[in-house]
């Protein structure tokens, strides 16, 4: 089945009109009409031709899903129900397939969807276009960009909680299949001028709240700044909080967008360095002094303010605050310094914000541009996405909105003239007469506000640069004098007389009539916002900062690069940047979405007609529908045409074998509809009245209910001759079937008969030949039965006389034997424990095993005694070969002895290399310690105590003083003879030296100590390995 066939079409089961150039009757009432109910059917899309019109929901609805886009993709653009992606998916086809550059044109004031249709379509794009690692790399950054610009560039506002304050254009850049290479925003007008007011129940910029909700306690700490937003001026309290918007969890995304966009980790601390100066530049506070020549000045109330800022920023104080309260002016080379009162004070403060941010701003869209600038040199497709401010009319309009109302003036130009141009080129392709189109050409409001001589940009900009004293009311003077007498302006003083009696049109105010209505704009303000003033003195100062971003964006405060020539003014900045995006647009084809705000209260489900009304109306939508309709109505290819309509003529009804259009030719002679009503063009058909399309489709549905009847009636045959054939081949079946069981069972009977008789058989020979060969067996046992018989009787009468002989010698050593095998096996079950210390052991069975049985005892306990030796490691068997030596030593001699069995000899007592008070007598003992323990030393001539180290190595043995670890003595191994103690518990022991040796001079030591046992047993053995002789230990209590 064809595609079309697949999906309903434009003009099928729709709510209301989808197109509007089909609407009959055509009014402004039945096209709000229409409007609001598809609106309220939840249909926010409408069409006038190939321009979509959105209507803000306000509320999430389920067209936006996956399979959405997959549902409008590759798909004609009138070939499914009205939506943003038909739109996209057309500008992207073109683009690739047809190589034509793109630009999709999103308006509509503010709080219309505008910035939220801009992100359909850039998704749109992502989700259709190529695959792979670079390519979702690019486009993520694509994507991530608008998290970042969003929130230093949005700001909530009476009429929208995410309203862009900047125009923004992006060229999307993709190669020859269709994959984004990278992309490339321009920014236009950011409202600087919310930086430090805003009106009330709006906010500033989202980044500020954003920063102060989101950000830790230590970046909070770092940038010197408090969580409250009442501590700071520049942030309007009353619409602090916004309902819905979690400022914390967006500043994470903002963070996260940053990196992926290719944001280093220094630079996003330096761009929220500079906004955490932005903000505490509005806490400065100035106060007035007189000089003694009666000049103001004024001073900063609270330095501390001004210090943090200088910290944040690396810049000297003394610089800034002279800058906050001098102005130095330069004419040739004279230089002119003047004091700042009070109220000069605070424009500079608010003059040095608001270009702070927006300087800011731009490096941030420039910072952008190149990470997302495509790398390739190949050449590139462009598809241009405008989310611009929509026209703007306040109470109070100031110059800011007069810039804002000149751009979509230029840009409903370009509309009017791209429509026509592409209705015009069509018909040019088709081959159909162009008939020309009334329509209000804007032109002579463009030329009012932009002429070079005496438009009110050039009269704004002449009196900015004009010498002497100029304010706001001698630039409405020239504008009165020069435009008073055209036809667009308006003004209490204006030359024509008709205005002089309008009291609604104050003295300080001037009117235009824009295409979408009279605006009046309030002189005030407009030279000042027009100069864009910062003092060179500010500039200077932030061009000393050792803040690396701040010093790039104040390029002219360089001394060496110093010009003393006037900075352009902002109104020819953005008449130049408009006149390159016309440029721009001019050279792509263009798309355009209209957007709209049902109700200012930002609410579901509410259609305020008056407010759409206006909308309409200064949207040019009504005319954009005439423009439409001033050719036809209706154009279709003949191919999609024919498919729809060929069941209204038998000749194209069901097929149609030869060429589309002259298909149609039948089709509509066959039908009788007028000729005046359509044109044959080359490739599609030019209905001229929406009546006869809707007369089609009547006809359509009246043929369709009777092609439906008719299928259902051939449908209803064609299922009763498959149920009977299908009951035929049933019965059929079911026949062969039972014919089959019958025989089958007829077969399995006789085949049953057959095995029965077969095993019968089988059985009886078996049973015959089992019984031969018993026979058989029988008869071979039996013989050899009485041939064993007969050869033992022969064996046995030969081997008697032998028998005889030896019986007893043979039956005795069998008993023997036996008696061994048995005692052996009992002992295995009887052995005890495997620990040398048991005693016990199995008692012996028989007298004559008494040797075997003490020889196997003994046995046994040497290898057990092996055994667990061998479990022993070096270190341990050394503890048991000096505790028995101990054993030999003092066992049943010393009463001491028994208490020292249990204790281990651990040797170094006070770990001497570890303890880092005896590190010097550690240093000084060069052997391996053999024993290190405290003992009494008693003197002999009076017998007192003293606490001595002794340290026993492999040579000698010392005595050293316990508190400061200084030797007192060193006495060698060999020069010890013996060793004294007494039979008692007591500790005391005495040591004899050689007679003549050095030692020996001052006679034996006589020391007591707990640890007697192991002091003697280590010294007797060191002196053994030492010498290979044994010294004496005498024990005796004399």
């Amino acid at each position: 089945m064809p595609k079309s066939e697949v999906k309903t079409s434009l003009l099928d089961n729709m709510i209301g009109v989808g197109d509007s150039v089909l609407l009959e009757p055509l009014t402004e009432d039945t096209f709000l009409e229409n409007l609001k109910n598809r609106f309220d059917h939840s249909e926010i899309y409408t069409y006038i031709g190939s321009v979509v019109i959105s209507v803000n929901p306000y509320r999430h609805l389920p067209v936006y899903t996956p399979e959405k886009v997959e549902e409008y993709r590759n798909r004609n653009f009138y070939e499914l129900s009205p939506h943003i992606y038909a739109l996209a998916d057309e500008a992207y086809r073109s683009l690739r397939d047809q190589d034509k550059d793109q630009c999709i044109l999103i308006t509509g004031e503010s709080g219309a969807g505008k910035t939220e249709a801009s992100k359909l379509v850039m998704s749109y794009v992502a989700a259709v276009c190529g695959k792979g690692a670079e390519v979702n790399q690019v486009k993520e950054q694509l994507l991530q960009s608008n998290p970042v610009l969003e929130a230093f560039g949005n700001a909530k506002t009476m009429r929208n909680d995410n309203s862009s304050r900047f125009g923004k254009y992006m060229d999307i850049e993709f190669d020859f299949k269709g994959d984004p290479l990278g992309g490339v925003i321009s920014n236009y007008l950011l409202e600087k001028s919310r930086v430090v007011k805003q009106p009330r129940g709006e906010r500033n910029f989202h980044i500020f709240y954003q920063l102060l909700s989101g950000g830790s306690e230590d970046l909070l700490k770092q940038l010197k700044l408090e969580r409250e937003f009442n501590q700071y001026n520049y942030l309007g309290l009353d619409s602090a909080k916004v309902n819905g918007v979690d400022d914390a969890a967006n500043f994470r995304t903002v963070k996260n967008a940053m990196q992926i966009v290719g944001f280093m980790d220094d630079e996003v601390e330096l761009v929220l360095e500079v906004v955490a100066a932005v903000l505490k530049l509005g806490n400065i506070e100035f106060k007035p002094e007189s000089r003694v020549n009666g000049l103001d000045e004024s001073r900063i109330q609270d330095k501390n303010e001004l210090k943090e800022i200088c910290e944040l920023l690396g810049q000297d104080q003394a610089v800034l605050e002279r800058a906050f309260s001098f102005r130095t002016v330069e004419a040739k080379q004279e230089k002119v310094s003047t004091t700042l009162n009070v109220a000069q004070a605070y424009y500079a403060r608010d003059a040095l914000a608001k270009n702070l941010y927006n300087r800011l701003f731009t490096w941030l869209v420039n910072r952008i541009n190149e990470s997302i600038k495509a790398q390739s040199k190949v050449r590139k497709k462009v598809m241009g996405v405008l989310d611009i401010y929509g026209f703007e009319i306040f109470e109070n309009n100031s110059f800011e909105q007069f810039i804002i109302n000149y751009c979509n003036e230029k840009l409903q130009q370009i509309f009017i003239e791209l429509t026509l141009k592409e209705e015009q080129e069509e018909y040019i392709k088709e081959g159909i007469e162009w008939t020309h189109i009334e329509y209000f050409n804007n032109a002579i409001i463009c030329e009012l506000i932009e002429n070079n001589t005496n438009g009110i940009l050039a009269m704004l900009d002449e009196e900015c640069l004009r010498p002497g004293t100029v304010t706001d009311e001698t630039f409405l003077e020239k504008l009165n004098q020069v435009c008073a007498v055209h036809e667009r302006f308006e003004s209490r003083m204006s030359k024509s007389s008709r205005f002089l009696n309008d009291t609604t049109l104050p003295h300080n105010c001037f009117r235009i009539q824009h295409y979408a209505g009279k605006v009046m704009y309030h002189v005030e303000g407009f030279v000042d916002k027009n100069n864009d003033l910062l003092y060179r003195d500010l500039s200077q100062a932030m061009w000393k900062t050792n803040h690396v971003l701040v010093k790039s964006l104040f390029p002219e405060g360089n001394p060496a690069k110093m010009s003393l020539k006037r900075p352009p003014t902002a109104g020819s900045q953005f008449k130049a940047s408009v006149a390159t995006l016309m440029k721009n647009l001019q050279t792509k084809n263009p798309n355009y979405i209209r957007c709209i705000k049902p109700n200012d209260q930002k609410a579901p489900h509410i259609f305020a007609e008056a407010l759409v009304r206006h909308q309409v109306r200064y949207l040019g939508l009504m005319e954009n529908v005439r423009v439409r309709r001033a050719g036809y109505a209706f154009k279709q290819p003949y191919e999609s045409c024919l498919e729809r309509y060929k069941m209204l003529c038998s000749q194209t009804w069901p097929h149609w074998r030869q060429g589309s259009r002259d298909g149609v030719k039948v089709l509509l002679t066959e039908l009788q509809i007028p000729p005046e009503e359509f044109s044959y063009g080359r490739s599609k058909i030019f209905i001229r009245n929406p009546r006869t399309l809707f007369e089609l489709e009547d006809l359509r549905k009246r043929r369709l209910e009777d092609l439906a009847t008719l299928i259902q009636k051939i449908y209803r045959g064609w299922k009763c001759r498959t149920n009977f054939l299908l009951m035929k081949k049933s019965q059929i079946i079911i026949s062969a079937w039972t014919k089959r069981h019958f025989q089958r069972k007829k077969y399995l009977q006789l085949k049953s008969v057959t095995l029965i008789i077969q095993s019968y058989i089988r059985g009886w020979k078996a049973r015959k030949l089992l019984r031969e060969l018993k026979h058989q067996k029988r008869c071979e046992e039996s013989a050899t039965t009485i041939a064993a018989y007969w050869r033992g009787f022969q064996v046995r009468r030969e081997y008697r006389k032998f028998f005889r002989a030896n019986a007893g010698k043979k039956i005795y050593e069998f008993t023997i034997q036996r008696i061994m095998q048995k005692y052996f096996l009992e002992m295995k079950k009887k052995l005890p424990s495997m620990s040398p210390t048991e005693k016990t052991w199995p008692p012996r069975p028989y007298f004559f095993l008494d040797d075997t049985h003490t020889e196997l005892k003994r046995i046994f306990h040497l290898w057990r005694c092996k055994k667990y030796r061998d479990q022993f490691t070096e270190q341990k068997k050394a503890i048991f070969e000096e505790k028995l030596e101990a054993s030999e030593l003092f066992k049943d001699k010393k009463a001491l002895y028994t208490n020292s069995v249990q204790q281990p000899f651990q040797g170094d007592y006070l770990e001497i290399s570890k303890n880092p008070k005896y590190q010097k007598l550690n240093g000084a003992v060069e052997e391996k310690i053999v024993l290190a323990d405290v003992v009494n030393k008693i003197n002999r001539a009076n017998g007192k105590v003293a606490p001595r180290i002794f340290l026993l190595t492999q040579s000698n043995f010392i005595l050293a003083d316990q508190k400061s670890g200084q030797i007192k003595s060193t006495i060698p191994v060999m020069d010890i003879t013996s060793v004294s103690v007494s039979k008692q518990t007591d500790g005391l022991f005495a040591v004899h030296l050689k007679e003549g040796s050095t030692a020996a001079a001052k006679g034996d030591f006589l020391f007591t100590s707990d640890r007697l046992i192991e002091i003697i047993t280590k010294l007797y053995r060191t002196i053994f390995f030492k010498t290979n002789q044994k010294i004496n230990v005498e024990i005796n209590n004399e």
